[in-house]
């Protein structure tokens, strides 16, 4: 097997569309590996695990592209192509036909955009407290995509925002939805009266979706990223949104979403909400809906009953509806799949891109009396002690660090969830695979091309193939089409549930009936 590998010094890209290079090349059949990064010591770390030998001079400023292969010229050639997209001069579009000089500083940003109030950061985790606090100092806003920032950082970031009205989401922030326009994992959705606040990126991408699905609109979908809500940061950020979007006219209703956030904090979350003049939806997965209700607060069981509750408060009916019971098309669907099972099938398996989904899918099973394992448990599920084989009933997210070191995440490389439900259908235990198709902006651009064939593959190698159910988060208005990839799905005999604890509900139901 050969390898090339080439450095290219103080040559800087977001790990975004690194990763998107990264997942094209892993694509390509005479390719048996790659990674294109910035050298950082956790993205060389990685590299090493992945098989390549750490035989170059590179550091956290330096770029590198490492590929694998049989054929020595066709990596040749590869590795030309991959250099002529990374170093591509841009040119102004103008009459001038110019180059045109990139800005390689916050300041030279600023000053081409003089009326600019916020800079998203996607810089390796060393560098990133650094050039926020910059961006904050220019008076600027902060969307703080990349991660590996410490708490201390994040908490002296945050308190020089709030001490001077600004506003940081993340560290770790990957969607928001500002003024219209989608950042990081989003999706396109109408404008309207709901505010939306979530600790959760894909939480945020469900909610906000649903509610375009039901016919609503979002004036605002601010990120907080996953620690906020941590007793060490107490909820700056979820804080500071709440406090904007009671002030915002075009805000109605205001939506949060996390999961169970520490204690006291928690409290200032819900005295805060019950002074606010609006009605104010809160979902905190796995908190019990009754502990965070009243003047004026509502709370939510699920994420899709999130959305429902809060488009309902526009009509000034938010309350909360009894979930859980299947309707009687949904049984008698759900009757014919578990007629087609062999006898041996009697466990459920989840392969999630989203976090989230794989967390409140955890929450619906265990509440259904469905217990198992996941390499990300919550509190009634076991640890799985090798991520790379499932037991009995076991939920993964593809999208966790132990999954996606050395490659893309699922939602833009989405072959490693792919892979996943091909080993679960083949094993002769599953009766059901249950997974989730996250569309929008930073997603795969064809989120189930491979997924068509891997599923013909399961069901044509298996003379009774499990069931496959799905959900997919998106809207007709992304990139990809929901309405398409819903069509596709179901045309291989996949049942496409509305949402994810539709989807859920559904899985949960043929396996309790095999396992009785």
């Amino acid at each position: 097997m050969e390898t090339r590998i080439k450095v290219f010094k103080n040559l800087y890209k977001d790990s975004v569309s690194l990763m998107q290079i990264s997942a094209e090349l892993l694509k390509r059949p005479d390719i048996d590996g790659a990674s294109v990064a910035m050298a950082t010591e956790t993205n060389l770390h990685q590299l090493q695990e992945a098989g390549f030998e750490l035989n170059f001079d590179a550091g956290p400023n330096d770029l590198f592209v490492a590929i694998r292969g049989a054929d020595a010229e066709v990596l040749d050639t590869i590795l030309n192509e991959v250099e002529g997209q990374l170093t591509a001069a841009p040119v102004d579009q103008g009459d001038s036909g110019t180059y045109s000089q990139p800005n390689t500083s916050v300041e030279m940003a600023l000053d081409a955009q003089p009326d600019a109030n916020l800079a998203l950061i996607s810089v390796p985790g060393q560098f990133a407290a650094a050039e926020a606090m910059k961006s904050l100092r220019l008076g600027l806003n902060v969307m703080l995509f990349s991660d590996n920032v410490s708490l201390e950082q994040e908490l002296e970031l945050k308190q020089y925002a709030e001490a001077n009205d600004l506003l940081v989401m993340g560290p770790d922030c990957g969607t928001a939805i500002i003024n219209g326009t989608p950042l990081g994992f989003a999706n396109v959705v109408r404008p309207g009266p709901i505010g939306v606040i979530a600790a959760s990126g894909t939480g945020l991408q469900e909610v906000t979706c649903r509610i375009h699905q039901l016919g609503s609109g979002i004036s605002q979908a601010i990120g907080t990223g996953g620690h906020d809500l941590a007793e060490q940061i107490g909820g700056i950020s979820m804080l500071h949104g709440m406090r904007a979007l009671a002030k915002d006219p075009a805000t109605e209703i205001i939506v949060l979403i996390s999961k169970p956030p520490a204690p006291a904090v928690a409290e200032t979350i819900l005295n805060l909400a019950r002074e606010i003049e609006k009605p104010v939806i809160i979902h905190f997965l796995g908190a019990e809906p009754e502990s965070l209700e009243g003047n004026g607060v509502f709370a939510a069981e699920t994420l899709a009953q999130t959305a429902e509750m809060a488009v309902g408060a526009l009509s000034g009916s938010p309350s909360r509806t009894t979930e859980g019971a299947l309707d009687l098309e949904a049984q008698q669907r759900l009757k014919q799949v578990t007629g087609n099972l062999a006898s041996t099938r009697k466990f459920l398996r989840g392969a999630f891109a989203g976090g989230t989904f794989c967390y409140e899918a955890q929450l619906l099973c265990r509440a259904a009396g469905l217990k198992g394992y996941s390499n990300t448990p919550v509190a009634g599920y076991l640890s799985l002690d090798n991520i790379w084989s499932s037991r009995e009933n076991t939920l993964v997210d593809l999208g966790d660090d132990d999954f996606t070191k050395g490659r893309a995440h699922p939602m833009i490389d989405p072959s490693l969830r792919n892979e996943r439900i091909l080993m679960e259908a083949t094993d002769t235990e599953t009766a059901v695979v249950l997974f989730d198709v996250v569309l929008g902006y930073g997603a795969s651009e064809e989120p189930i091309a491979e997924l068509v064939t891997t599923i013909h593959k399961a069901q044509s190698e298996n003379p009774s193939a499990p069931a496959f159910i799905a959900h997919v988060c998106g809207t007709d208005s992304d990139p990809q089409s929901r309405e398409a990839t819903i069509e596709t799905l179901e045309s291989l005999g996949v049942l496409v549930a509305s949402n994810n604890a539709e989807a859920t509900r559904w899985a949960t139901h043929i396996v309790l009936s095999r396992q009785s």
